[in-house]
């Protein structure tokens, strides 16, 4: 008799609605279910065919697009948690699917080791930060999912599937960044290397002088990104580069002032003002872009790689080919000064190498990320919408898990591999038990 925890008619909201972090997806599913090991994962999936429901697995929805919404199965991961095993021979580590970020980092930090990248928030679950291709930013080091060694996943007909580069390579290849719709992942193995020290430096910087300096300073640093401000030839700069030490961390009190006081409450409250009053976010950029002062330190990776996001948004963000980025984004900011677009948030950008992943933003070609954002509760469409524009004049590939309107014909044509993901689909889930509308529309019928 089946033992997997089942809830029907209960999500994490009201009336058995389930909605994202954003606030901008919500979903009824038919029944949730809380599977707290493989084998009751596998049951329930068996159980949704059965009935004819579709299977969607969600983690801490911090996907911006309707990536995980059901009217089926909802799975929640959040009993599958931890760490299986760390083989300090091949420094890998192998984690539960449904293990928060945050927890992972503590606990490779305890055992004195740590991912070589990450991302710049650590709230989302392992299988939802790589499922959608989240990445940080870096000249050599890539996505999380380009840290992969092995995964484990619960196909359409409830078997149970592992795959790495020499087992079941052409699985391994696609799902990495499956989108969710090879299957539910179960557990994922890292490599992992000795935790080691960064000296992150952050200084605000003329945007003018970070176009033209771009590529020495991409060059020169090993995870660079920066952060303009529209209406503003502002930015703030961050270099992140490997140290022999000392450990010498932000100080409990600026840290607080600074990464909490003024980037998260000061932030949001500026920006309710300029949701109130949309003419005086170009004075509030203003004030925003020169708040935070220069500041070096040097921290464990984790500690140097994330930071709290407190202020909800919306966000669109975009891969363009790394030598087009300079280019893309005065065109960004030429639109910007020619509208009556009122932005109160910074434009982040970030770099990553190639990889070989089939349907990752930087699959087989160098990228820069340009990532817009507008806060929550605020109209985005115009913003978003003449954004893309200019993204996609670029071949711009969106992050899965962020607001875009592409579909299935646009990615056939900006993904080289984008035919050899769509055949494994076939092939493992031919009923589209793992549909949805969002899947519908990017990878096609």
């Amino acid at each position: 008799m089946s033992s997997t925890r089942t809830v029907i008619g209960k999500t994490s909201g009201k009336n058995g609605t389930w909605r994202n972090w954003g606030g901008n997806v919500s979903a009824r599913p038919a029944r949730e279910v809380t599977p707290a090991s493989v084998e009751e994962l596998a049951e329930a999936v068996r159980r949704a065919a059965e009935d004819g429901l579709p299977v969607k697995a969600v983690g801490t929805g911090h996907s911006f697009t309707s990536i995980a919404a059901t009217h089926g199965v909802l799975v929640r991961p959040r009993l599958m948690t931890g760490i299986r095993s760390v083989d300090r021979a091949a420094m890998t580590v192998t984690v539960e699917a449904g293990t928060p970020l945050k927890r992972l980092n503590l606990a490779l930090a305890r055992e004195g080791l740590s991912l070589a990248n990450m991302g710049d928030i650590m709230e989302q679950t392992v299988a939802g930060a790589t499922s959608t291709g989240t990445h940080g930013t870096g000249r050599d080091s890539a996505s999380i999912a380009a840290q992969i060694r092995g995964l484990e996943l619960v196909t359409a007909d409830g078997s149970v599937l592992t795959c790495s580069e020499k087992e079941n390579p052409e699985v391994f290849a696609a799902a990495r960044i499956g989108l969710g719709a090879l299957g539910v992942v179960t557990a994922i193995t890292f490599t992992v290397e000795p935790v080691f020290l960064l000296t992150a430096r952050e200084e605000p910087m003329p945007l003018e002088r970070v176009l033209s300096d771009f590529d020495e300073l991409w060059a020169e640093n090993e995870h660079f990104e920066f952060y303009w401000f529209p209406h503003t030839g502002n930015t703030n700069t961050k270099r992140n580069n490997r140290s022999a030490g000392p450990e010498q961390p932000v100080g409990r009190l600026r840290g607080w002032f600074e990464d909490e006081f003024l980037s998260n409450g000061v932030f949001q409250a500026a920006n309710h003002v300029g949701r109130a009053v949309p003419a005086t976010v170009p004075a509030i950029a203003r004030v925003s872009s020169k708040a935070l002062s220069a500041r070096t330190y040097t921290d464990i990776p984790y500690k140097v790689f994330t930071s709290p996001r407190r202020v909800r948004f919306m966000e669109m963000e975009y891969a363009v080919p790394r030598e087009a980025v300079v280019e893309t984004l005065r065109e960004l900011k030429a639109m910007v000064d020619r509208s009556r677009l009122r932005i109160s948030f910074p434009v982040e950008v970030r770099t990553a190498p190639a990889d070989d992943i089939t349907l990752s933003t930087a699959s087989g070609r160098d990228s820069a990320y340009i990532a817009v954002h507008m806060f929550r509760g605020t109209p985005y469409q115009a913003y978003f919408t003449a954004a893309e524009r200019v993204f996609t004049a670029h071949g711009g590939r969106p992050h899965w898990g962020k607001v875009h309107t592409r579909d299935a014909e646009y990615f056939s044509r900006v993904y080289p591999r984008f035919s050899e993901f769509t055949a494994l689909r076939d092939r493992l889930d031919p009923d589209r038990l793992f549909r949805n509308d969002y899947l519908r529309r990017v990878l096609g019928p």
